[in-house]
């Protein structure tokens, strides 16, 4: 009897390795972690995850002793595949660190996407067009099928030179042409994250696992960019409002402009609208594009390494295969016994271990953008290196921080009455007939106004390393009357990152609406799913019949 392959992870510390762990089991194998130099001798194949900074993943690599065998590895012939930064660092370098080689695996250098013409990171659900036809069978990929994005830095695909050689599909993003996945003898490598990418990533996860994919060394004919096709969807995103109930349990609730009582001057119950993991699970099979868990209980009074929300996230990773963002705590925290301390990186790298791929930071980014624009005003530099977005930027990429806006109209006559703020003219004029509003950030979940608004704050949030902005606006929540749309197209002109329009839906016409008026990034919905008021397939058959690309479920 054939003895079965020795699949191993090589893990440098990248983050969110557990949701590839559960999709190769998800798949029937099982996966052993790289921990030593000995364990490259041991392995028939591995696969190479990564996320954050090239430099950061080089540096990983040479500090645990990992480059020599590496390249000792891809040299006797066995099967590697490489997963985003796992891929880029295959190169020979990267404009994100230009100081340290990479592996010279694969010709040419990474480079950083231009952002002066369209939003930057790269995040969303895009195709992979196979750019030649092979002698070998190769990966299970193309056709229609998306796959999940989430980059700054690309190499780009120009057909040209030995591209010809390694290149197995092309993706288009705006108006550059980047390469989506390389393929080389024994080395296939994807920049988009096949344990996200649902059953078509499956699918190319299972193709490495399962077949040879030793790529002979013919020169093929390949696709021209200017014949690679725009294919970029908008995401439909799922939110989850978590919190504790009255008897302790965790159950998925939803606020009435942030009351989540059902009767709140009578003290009523904690709206139960489900188990976590249940309804999490159930978007995903309904065709959510990502999943948002945001923890509106504190539990201050347990140390943070019991703290239910991980273990949320450890049984969701499980059984979901999307994007995964958690929200509330991420912040320096304290433990109840005084003694242990965790950083707020180190609160979001406890997340991303239990399965998390972006973590949402919400009255922390608020200071943040305060103490940011007081270091304008000082005139000293306005980054330090200090906060939480800096921190987790640094070590986990961009794409890994979201900032959720808590904002309120604040109404005014005449933008002369508010010098200090962004004063925009309104389409939903206020009590006295004010045509004019400021949108105040709020705290403590919208419990506490600040002096600061969305402008600044989204602004500052993205010169710190900020790589998404969620967009709430509690004069929406609840209502199903549509979303703000004077807000989101405000704040998406202002910065260059991802925006995600939330708050107010109520119909599938209020989803297409905000993207045709806005070209929003991604649209959320909570209450209205949890309740099947309007299901998940009806908002992207509506969304497509409109002319705006949706993710098709397979």
């Amino acid at each position: 009897m054939e003895a079965p392959q020795k699949l191993y992870l090589l893990d440098y510390g990248a983050g969110n390795v557990r949701s590839l762990v559960n999709a190769v089991e998800k798949l029937g194998h099982t996966i052993t972690h790289i921990d030593t130099v000995e364990d490259f001798a041991r392995a028939d194949k591995i696969i190479f995850p990564g996320v954050g900074a090239f430099g950061y993943a080089m540096q990983a690599l040479r500090n645990k002793g990992f480059v020599e065998p590496l390249l000792a590895y891809i040299a006797s012939g066995r099967p590697l595949m490489g997963i985003c930064v796992g891929m880029q660092v295959l190169f020979e370098g990267s404009d994100e660190s230009p100081d340290e080689p990479g592996l010279g695996v694969f010709e040419g250098r990474v480079e950083r996407i231009d952002s002066s013409t369209k939003t930057v990171p790269h995040m969303g659900w895009n195709a992979a067009h196979v750019v030649g036809a092979h002698t070998t069978q190769g990966p299970d990929m193309g056709g229609d099928r998306r796959y999940y994005f989430v980059h700054s830095y690309a190499v780009p695909y120009t057909a040209c030179g030995r591209q010809q050689k390694f290149v197995h599909t092309a993706t288009r993003y705006g108006d550059e042409v980047v390469v989506s996945s390389a393929w080389q003898k024994n080395v296939f490598a994807t920049q988009f994250h096949p344990e996200k990418s649902g059953a078509a990533g499956l699918s190319a996860l299972q193709s490495f696992i399962e077949r040879d994919l030793v790529r002979s060394s013919d020169l093929v004919e390949i696709s021209a960019p200017a014949t690679i096709e725009a294919a970029l969807t908008k995401r439909v995103i799922a939110c989850l409002d978590v919190r504790a109930n009255d008897q302790g349990d965790l159950v998925v609730t939803k606020g009435d402009q942030y009351d989540v009582r059902e009767n709140s001057e009578a003290g009523g119950d904690v709206r139960n609208l489900g188990k976590p993991v249940d309804l999490a699970k159930r978007y995903f099979e309904e065709g959510a594009d990502e999943i948002t868990f945001l923890n509106i209980t504190s539990f201050r009074n347990m140390p943070f390494a019991d703290t239910p929300m991980l273990d949320v996230l450890r049984q969701a990773s499980r059984c979901i295969f999307v994007p995964l963002t958690i929200g509330g705590g991420v912040r320096d925290i304290t433990d109840p016994d005084g003694q242990h301390v965790w950083p707020a990186v180190e609160v979001a790298g406890e997340y991303f271990r239990s399965g998390a791929d972006k973590v949402s930071i919400g009255s922390d980014a608020v200071y943040a953008a305060e103490t940011y624009w007081q270091r304008v005003a000082d005139g000293v530099p306005p980054t330090d290196g200090t906060t939480a977005i800096e921190q987790i930027a640094s070590r986990y990429g961009q794409q890994a921080v979201v900032i959720s806006v808590d904002p309120r109209r604040v109404y005014v006559r005449s933008p002369s009455d508010a010098p200090s703020h962004h004063v925009i003219a309104t389409s939903t004029p206020g009590p006295q007939g004010e045509a004019f509003c400021w949108y105040q950030c709020t705290v403590k979940g919208g419990r506490e106004p600040r002096d600061i608004d969305v402008r600044q704050l989204v602004t500052a949030c993205e010169a710190l390393g900020a790589g998404e902005v969620l967009l709430n606006c509690m004069d929406r929540d609840g209502t199903n009357s549509g979303y703000e749309t004077d807000l989101v197209a405000d704040t998406k002109a202002a910065v260059t990152i991802p925006v995600i329009a939330s708050s107010g839906a109520g119909r599938v016409e209020h989803f297409s609406d905000i993207v045709d008026r806005t070209d929003v990034d991604a649209v959320l919905a909570a209450g209205i799913f949890h309740r099947r008021e309007v299901p998940i397939a009806d908002v992207k058959r509506h969304m497509a019949e409109h002319g705006i690309p949706t993710r098709t479920v397979e």
